[in-house]
């Protein structure tokens, strides 16, 4: 099924954190809290200014982002749990190390 966001609204999926923690210790699902941190997979076309005018948003299709702990509201599409938040939601984009980008 296809999704398309309105307005300033994004289409993001968690990003699953590791069983484990540094030391090796496995941690069961039941302790574990939400991930927040994503990956953008739609947005919409922007929000509209008080003239009217279309104002971009500035993540994009791809974009590694955190959010708020309870930001965004969860939908199920096509079996999968994703979220649906606006843009003033997202707190930041994660940017890959330049190094690792080189490479």
């Amino acid at each position: 099924m296809a999704f398309r966001p309105l307005g300033d609204r994004v289409l993001v999926k968690r990003v699953e954190e590791e069983a484990k923690t540094k030391g090796g210790i496995i941690i069961p699902d039941t302790a574990k809290e939400k991930p927040q941190e994503g990956e953008v997979i739609a947005v919409g076309p922007g929000a509209r200014d008080e003239s009217g005018k279309l104002q971009p948003l500035d993540v994009s299709v791809g974009d590694r982002i955190l959010f708020g702990k309870w930001s965004g509201t969860e939908v199920k599409l096509d079996g999968q749990d994703l979220l649906i938040m606006k843009e003033s939601d997202i707190l930041g984009v994660l940017e890959a190390d330049k190094a690792a980008k080189a490479a």
